[in-house]
């Protein structure tokens, strides 16, 4: 019974302490200075021993640290990474951002150098619009080789906008060498399609033949209608025989008798009074003749296909506009204001099914 009670008392005294016991920073350089590292044979080196290798050595440690590793164990430094923005993941894209921010910074100070900078709003208003047309997010996802979010996009082409500005001035200024490399780095990221994109919008210039006609294609509804036209050329007069001058002529107050021309208008070899009866229909073709001033000006011939009177009326009107645009130029301001060069698409409404018309409905009969 008292051994019994000893090994209790034993038991409650004893302690189990699982840390390591404090040691001063003085006395631990003293012991790592003492320490020996254990030896191990290999046969396959004579026999003789080696140190072995301390795993998991980080920068910083001390010389008795390094004294387990032979000089030719040593592992090797990573070298450094060639790009500052390379553990983003998309060392490209923040690579190519910060080239064209510096860029950018550098033609901002030298304009400003140059006294170009800050420019006044009225004076970057009167520079010439220097138009460009960028890579689309397709395109750049493929030079960036990341995927190129609607915001990383954003963000590109606010700086190629800034870049092309500055280009503006520059060229403007006549300062060549720096439009110069602007330029090179804004025809980088430009789009392969941009004389196309330009180009959209423009209307093609009418070729005229070797007898100065044009010839045009107007179209409305289902109509369309081929239309030539030649300015209308004067007869040559046959000299007459000079006749002493009166009194009148000498003070010039003789009534000399107008030359007035005659044109002619002819569908489908029909003269115009004859194809269209209606007086609304002929009034709708002669109408760009009267809004440019040219009113027996010019000869027209046409061929119209399809639909009615009214649609092939207004399918001549447009071709004879177009027309007039080829002969004179200057025209066709003016027959774009009053809508004349542009098709109508107003089209026939396709009827419904178990409607009478388009909109119409049968009658509702209740028996």
């Amino acid at each position: 019974m008292s051994l019994f009670r000893h090994s209790l008392r034993c038991f409650a005294h004893r302690s189990y302490s699982t840390t390591r016991p404090f040691v001063p920073p003085a006395q631990l350089h003293a012991l790592n200075q003492g320490f020996r590292a254990p030896q191990s044979f290999h046969p396959a080196d004579g026999g003789g021993p080696r140190r072995m290798k301390r795993k998991g050595r980080r920068e910083g440690d001390d010389d008795a640290a390094t004294a387990f590793e032979e000089p030719g164990d040593r592992s090797r430094a990573k070298a450094p990474p060639s790009s500052p923005s390379f553990y983003t993941g998309r060392a490209i894209y923040y690579d190519q951002v910060i080239q064209l921010q510096t860029a950018i910074s550098h033609a901002r100070s030298a304009l400003t150098t140059l006294q170009l900078l800050p420019l006044p709003s009225f004076a970057r208003e009167s520079l010439p619009h220097l138009r460009a047309v960028w890579k689309d997010q397709a395109e750049m996802t493929t030079d960036f080789q990341s995927k190129m979010t609607t915001s990383r996009y954003r963000k590109v082409t606010s700086l190629l906008n800034e870049l092309n500005d500055y280009l503006r001035i520059a060229s403007t200024a006549g300062c060549t060498d720096l439009a110069a490399a602007i330029g090179q780095i804004v025809t980088m990221f430009e789009s392969g399609k941009k004389d196309a994109f330009l180009a959209r919008g423009k209307r093609k210039t009418v070729p005229l033949d070797s007898y100065g006609r044009s010839y045009t294609l107007g179209k409305r509804k289902t109509s369309s209608a081929r239309v030539w036209m030649i300015p209308v050329q004067e007869a040559a007069q046959a000299p007459q025989p000079q006749e002493p001058e009166s009194i009148e002529e000498i003070f010039g107050i003789a009534n000399t008798p107008q030359v007035t021309t005659t044109s002619t208008i002819l569908v489908n070899n029909i003269p115009l009074a004859e194809y269209f009866p209606l007086p609304a229909d002929r009034e709708r073709i002669v109408r760009p003749l009267k809004v440019a001033g040219v009113l027996g000006a010019y000869n027209v011939f046409a061929l119209t296909r399809g639909g009615g009177t009214t649609g092939q009326s207004g399918a001549l009107a447009h071709g004879i506009a177009k027309g007039l645009a080829a002969h004179e130029p200057e025209l066709e301001v003016l027959l774009r204001r009053a809508k004349l060069m542009r098709r109508d698409p107003r089209m026939v409404e396709r009827k419904k099914t178990g409607m009478a018309k388009a909109r119409k409905r049968y009658t509702w009969v209740k028996r």
